[in-house]
């Protein structure tokens, strides 16, 4: 494959979304680099507002900027209270998102590591919790007020239950806020959240989205507090999630945008790697420039697979 489109698979740091490798590909343009890499069991038809996103940050780039900087939120995965702790101190973020309601794990596990994370950063942090649609309206009530006896007191919760009703009936039930994220990213209505009253706080992935402009008007639409938020991209992709972040007119809180710690290698050279300082990230005027590319190739195989995917996917887009 030529120099403008190539891909690559990066191992995890630990298991996250129940995979160990990110796969996906970097294109470029004139505007500079995108990233395409939708997750491999979304369909062709999901997948299309993916390579939208990574065609406009490669072709088009981004709107001007209203902030220099992101403050940005640590990505607890659902490990062990003793390893959340250190993910915590050693991100220097003083918000810490904590996955819970992971299939097959004991609700034990979860109370425990948010009671961890609570203790690592003190009792001035914010800790939120994302349970990825995993909870039954039912479950979620009863969930969310250990959780939040465990924290000491929560952010928000973030994406409790599956369907919108479910959402609507739990935000009603508890006293804490509500946020939305599959509910707005994979929906053919992302304002049905805001119709049945069923959050409080909107989460806003560009790449899903189909890009930081699509993002723009959706939160404009929404006219609820935004969290911008990453798809576990290379710091080519999250660079897109730092521009959406940038150009919002208000950011009241922190992003979860602070993730290539989750990734134990990046595409650019070390130096560009998006890493958080003092808990924010600057925001980009353009992706940063992909380096090292032999070192985190994907398999030929695999290589194959993305570049069919790619194909068909693009003759999709460019049919709508």
């Amino acid at each position: 494959m030529d120099g403008s489109v190539w891909t690559y698979a990066l191992p995890m740091t630990t298991r996250f979304r129940g995979i160990t490798v990110r796969e996906g590909m970097l294109l470029s343009g004139p505007a500079g680099w995108g990233e395409f890499c939708p997750f491999t069991e979304y369909d062709d038809h999901e997948a299309v507002a993916w390579l939208a996103a990574a065609r406009e940050a490669a072709e088009d780039g981004w709107p001007a900027p209203v902030r220099e900087r992101v403050p940005v939120n640590c990505t607890v995965p659902a490990v062990g209270p003793e390893h959340a702790q250190r993910i915590v101190r050693a991100s220097g973020c003083s918000t810490a998102k904590v996955k819970v309601a992971e299939r097959g794990r004991p609700a034990a596990e979860d109370e425990e590591r948010v009671a961890a994370v609570r203790d690592a950063l003190g009792p001035a942090g914010l800790v939120r919790v994302d349970a990825n649609g995993g909870w039954s309206a039912d479950e979620a009530v009863t969930a969310i007020g250990r959780l939040t006896a465990a924290a000491g007191g929560l952010e928000y919760v973030e994406q409790p239950c599956a369907a919108v009703e479910d959402l609507a009936r739990v935000r009603r039930a508890v006293d804490v806020p509500i946020a939305a994220d599959e509910s707005i990213r994979r929906a053919e209505d992302p304002m049905r959240v805001v119709r049945a009253g069923a959050a409080d706080v909107v989460v806003l992935k560009v790449s899903p989205l189909g890009g930081v402009r699509r993002a723009l008007r959706i939160a404009e639409e929404c006219g609820l507090p935004v969290v911008v938020s990453s798809a576990v991209e290379s710091s080519v992709g999250l660079a897109a999630g730092l521009a959406l972040a940038g150009a919002l007119p208000e950011l009241r809180h922190a992003c979860g945008l602070g993730t290539v710690s989750l990734l134990a290698d990046d595409v650019v050279a070390a130096a560009d790697r998006l890493v958080p300082v003092g808990g924010t990230l600057p925001v980009p005027r353009r992706a940063p420039e992909p380096a090292h590319r032999d070192a985190v190739a994907a398999p030929a195989e695999r290589a194959d697979w993305w570049r069919a995917r790619h194909d068909r996917i693009r003759g999709l887009l460019e049919r709508a």
